[in-house]
Formats: C-alpha cells, structure tokens, sequence
C-alpha cells in the first residue's frame, strides 16, 4: 500500500520536546511500522522535520518551535480568529489530496479529520481514513455529517469512542499501542501510588490525592501545568503537597519508566470519557497495576481483578489500594505485549486500510445525511 499520513502542518516533527502531543508520536508508530511491513508512507509536515522516513514539508514553515510558541499561538485572537493554522493544515493536504488523484498514493491518512473533511467530497475517488483521537462533542459529530462522503472511513481508539457517534462509517477499532522496549518490566517496587497526566480538572489529580489521603499512602505526581488551570493548581494540589505527596513537575515520556517501575500501583481518576488513556497501558507495560474509574476507555485497557482495578468511587479506589497484592505484575506486562504494543497497533493499521481499499466501491458505506440546518 501507499499511504500518505499527516498530523499537523503548523508543527514539525518530531514534536518539541516540552510539548505533549500523542497523535504525533503514534503518527511516527504506526508510519515507521508500516514500511517496517513493506508498505511505502510519506509524512506530511512542515519545514524542520527530520525523520529517518519519507518526508514531504510542501515548503510549508512551522508556526510552532516550542511550547511558548504553541501559547502564543493559542493566544493570538488575529491568527486564530482568521483560521492561520487551519490554513496551514488545509494547504498541506490540497498537495495530498492532488497527488492521491494523480496516483501516487492509495489512500491518505489523518489524524484530525476537521483538516481533510472540507475537500475529501471534491475527490471522491480518493479514500480518506481518519483516526479518531478525541471525544465526539455534539458540534463535532455535526461537523462530520455535513461534510460526510462515502470515501471518508474512521477508526476509534476505543469502542467507547464511537458511543455519541454510532452511526459513521467506522473501518474498525484500533487500540494504541506503545513502546515496550522503552517502557520495560520490573518485579519490585517502592510501595509508593503513581499519578501521570495534565495538571488539569478531567485528569483527577486532586481526586488522586484524596484517594492517597484516605489509603494512607505516599503519592508521587508527574505531569505539566497550564497557565489557564494555574488556579486549580494552587486550589487543588499545591496545599496538600508535603513529604507524603509530592509534585515531580513535566517529564518527557522516556524518563517516566523508572517512576512507573518502582509504583506500587498507577492511579487513574479520570473525570471524563476519555478516549484512550496511554498512562494506563505504559504503567502495566512496566508491571504495574492500574486503579481507575470506570468512564471511557478504562474497561476496555485494564483487566479487572487481573491487571488492576475498575472501580465506581474514589471509596473503591481507596480500598483496591488495599488489594493489590493480588495482582501479579507479570501478568499486567503480558497483558500490554498482547493487545497494546506497537507491533500490535500497526497490524490493525494494516488491516483496516486494506479493508478501505479492497472494499468494492459499490459496497462502500453511503454517506451520512446531513441535517438540515435550522432557520434562524
């Protein structure tokens, strides 16, 4: 197959270091795994990039270097309320979507839909196929339904995902995966509860600390603040930080491994349905169980009374620290290398654009009737 793959046309790739930005680093998985199968993949990003994989900038300059830049960016009323790097995303895939229908690639693959779905119904014969990495709000869903054609194909993180959107012509469910030389096993650990993730309300790092107060044990946080959640910071999590809670500040993924080794266990109070929650898989990767809510994508990642704890309460979540010991750590590494590791994640890959492009266009999926927007 030849697949022509982009992320964003504002940043270059890999991303800058200080920025967290999952679709780009699964983005490099899944092409780096392809070619590794035989199948030829062009990246699309902007000038900057250096990847070891066929590269195409289409001359486009970043907007982004950083993460004060990245700010900046957000925070500009001119650029954003002009669309800036919408255009930027769009520019880039017109060259796709030209040169797909001169028959250079077989399909195009996105990682935001919103950058493709206004010119995938100029080029019908073009097979789009996007992945899903965030929730679908209602607006978002709408969006999709206007601008819906049958060359356009979805894949989910989760089967969770597609609850609010049931009804899109999904080419199947795959799970990401990671890294498994990076994240690695370890039988023993410091006995300490772990919390990685955004500083921010949905993640539940507050509800993690109360969780570590009520159980009576040490909590180790990692994980990047935000000027806007600056105030639920110094609210929420700062008063409570002592010698028993600490906050460990931003790290970049490969310096997390050691922290996820030596947890006796990973806490996951996610205050939303999230997606996907690749905490979750890293920490088990390195043998260590998860205690989660039971919203989003939990039940699907972790195996209950087997490679953690899906629970309903902070309550419940507080007495599963209690039983961990029935959780043998093994069992949670062999759970990541059987269905989350990156070998794993581009097979699925694989499959779904081969079912994309073997499927007669006859049988394709008709595209979803729009609604009729109201009169105002």
């Amino acid at each position: 197959m030849r697949i022509a793959t982009m992320v964003r046309a504002y940043m270059p790739v890999p991303c800058p270091p200080d920025i967290i930005y999952a679709p780009i680093d699964l983005a490099l998985q899944i092409s780096e795994g392809l070619i590794h199968q035989g199948h030829d993949v062009t990246f699309y990003a902007p000038n900057g990039t250096r990847l070891r994989i066929p590269t195409e900038t289409t001359n486009l300059r970043p907007l982004v270097h950083d993460l004060k830049e990245f700010r900046e960016l957000l925070a500009d009323v001119g650029r954003m309320s002009h669309y800036v790097p919408s255009l930027w995303d769009q520019y880039m895939a017109k060259e796709m979507f030209e040169r797909a229908r001169a028959g250079e690639y077989d399909a195009l693959h996105f990682h935001h839909p919103e950058i493709a779905l206004s010119l995938a119904g100029l080029y019908p014969d073009v097979p789009v196929i996007y992945t899903m990495h965030d929730p679908f709000s209602p607006w978002y869903k709408e969006v999709m339904e206007l601008y819906a054609s049958p060359n356009q194909h979805y894949i989910s993180i989760s089967d969770n995902q597609r609850a609010d959107a049931p009804d899109l012509p999904y080419a199947a469910t795959v799970y990401n995966g990671i890294d498994t030389d990076l994240f690695t096993f370890s039988e023993e650990h410091d006995g300490y509860l772990l919390f990685t993730g955004r500083i921010v309300p949905e993640k539940g790092v507050k509800e993690a600390i109360q969780v570590a107060q009520q159980s009576g044990q040490r909590l180790l946080i990692i994980g990047p603040t935000y000027p806007e959640y600056q105030d639920y910071f110094d609210t929420q999590v700062k008063p409570h930080l002592n010698e028993r809670v600490l906050y460990l500040g931003f790290m970049e993924r490969e310096h997390l491994t050691k922290y996820y080794q030596m947890a006796k266990a990973l806490l996951f109070p996610i205050q939303w349905e999230e997606p996907f929650g690749l905490a979750m898989v890293e920490a088990m990767a390195c043998g260590t169980p998860v205690i989660a809510l039971r919203r989003g994508s939990v039940s699907e990642i972790i195996k209950h009374n087997k490679t953690g704890f899906v629970v309903d309460s902070l309550a419940e979540m507080a007495a599963a620290v209690d039983k961990l010991d029935k959780i043998n750590r093994q069992d949670c590494r062999a759970h990541v290398e059987k269905y989350f590791s990156t070998a794993h994640m581009v097979d699925g890959y694989a499959k779904a654009f081969k079912k994309v492009l073997q499927e007669p266009k006859s049988l394709q999926p008709a595209a979803v009737k729009p609604k009729t927007p109201a009169k105002r």
